[in-house]
């Protein structure tokens, strides 16, 4: 981000009003096709990365893209520390096998060294070796990143037998959550003691939509309490899975941006978020941003600013991350009704 995108986001979350700013969460399900080249150039290559995502600061450049040159290895970053074995097909999105087998082996996990284990050196290498190109365009790398705890778990030893460990073994979900939510916050530390321009954190976990509210206050909510006490100014977190049984909590752990999915509308995470946080949305992703025409993309942009009746705390974006086919000219059509 440019510093006077990072001052007008840090403007929007004290719920002063700036000039309409959009926003995108962007990442490998989109950037590299968009870009021209497959997702394992874009993971494999420092050049292809930092070029797909200069490519899309210069052909946008009234957006700010968040976190900002993301660097990532999809869903298997903070898996792999942990041992997962992780599968890079040349142009599909990764993916980390489960390494859980049965409820007794979360008595065994270990947690990881932030400093070598798996794919975490060479992400954060990746920023290092490019920070003086970042910062010479007039960006800065502003944002730690990871999946939040429950995501976590649910690659480690699969989505349904997290969800069924925690139905029916509240006490070892819990050795579980503890684990991987001490690695998350020595992870975001070493980020930010590597890069010293970071001042916010973005994570990302959509399995809280999965569980009920009471689930959620015992299983997510002092977990991602003690994650986000982290001494950053922006606070970001993502979670397009069903929140209308959580949401009015997220304020309390500290979030101040919240990027929603489809299942409430601007006005409802309003007012059930008491206006304390700032919504990055909330276009639906994949029907209108990435399969509308660009006429409609403009219409649904044009409709969704004139029905939102908080402009001071939204920052206009879609539901979710950018999804996969997201043209040029579609993402044109958003920028333009804005303004």
């Amino acid at each position: 981000m440019t510093e006077q995108q990072w001052n007008d986001l840090l403007a929007i979350l004290r719920g002063k009003v700036r000039p309409t700013m959009p926003a995108f969460i962007i990442d490998c399900p989109w950037l590299p096709n968009w870009y021209g080249v497959n997702i394992l150039d874009y993971f494999q290559s420092d050049d292809v990365w930092f070029e797909a995502n200069k490519k899309a600061i210069e052909t946008f450049p009234e957006c700010a893209f968040l976190p900002g040159f993301w660097s990532e290895f999809g869903m298997c970053t903070e898996p792999s520390a942990f041992g997962c074995k992780c599968q890079f097909p040349e142009n599909e999105f990764p993916f980390a096998e489960k390494m859980i087998q049965s409820e007794e082996q979360v008595d065994a996990l270990s947690q990881p060294n932030t400093t070598v284990d798996g794919l975490l050196p060479f992400m954060l290498n990746r920023l290092k070796r490019n920070r003086s190109r970042i910062e010479a365009m007039g960006h800065q790398i502003r944002f730690s990143v990871s999946r939040g705890p429950l995501n976590i778990a649910s690659f480690l030893m699969g989505t349904t037998e997290f969800l069924m460990l925690l139905g029916t073994d509240p006490e070892r979900t819990h050795r579980l959550l503890k684990t991987i939510n001490a690695f998350l916050i020595d992870w975001h530390e070493r980020q930010r003691a590597a890069v010293d321009s970071i001042d916010g954190m973005l994570v990302l976990d959509d399995i809280v939509g999965f569980v009920s509210e009471a689930d959620f206050m015992e299983f997510a909510f002092p977990y991602l309490k003690e994650l986000f006490a982290a001494p950053v100014s922006v606070k970001l977190f993502h979670n397009d899975a069903d929140c209308r049984q959580s949401v009015r909590h997220y304020p309390d752990l500290g979030i101040n941006l919240y990027n929603p999915g489809v299942h409430m509308t601007l006005n409802e995470l309003h007012e059930a978020t008491g206006h304390r946080l700032a919504i990055l949305g909330s276009m639906p992703p994949r029907d209108v941003l990435a399969a509308g025409t660009p006429d409609e993309v403009g219409k649904a942009a044009r409709g969704m600013l004139a029905e939102c009746k908080d402009k001071a705390r939204l920052v206009p974006s879609c539901a979710g991350g950018m999804p996969p086919g997201v043209s040029t000219a579609n993402l044109r059509a958003f920028i333009a009704a804005l303004h």
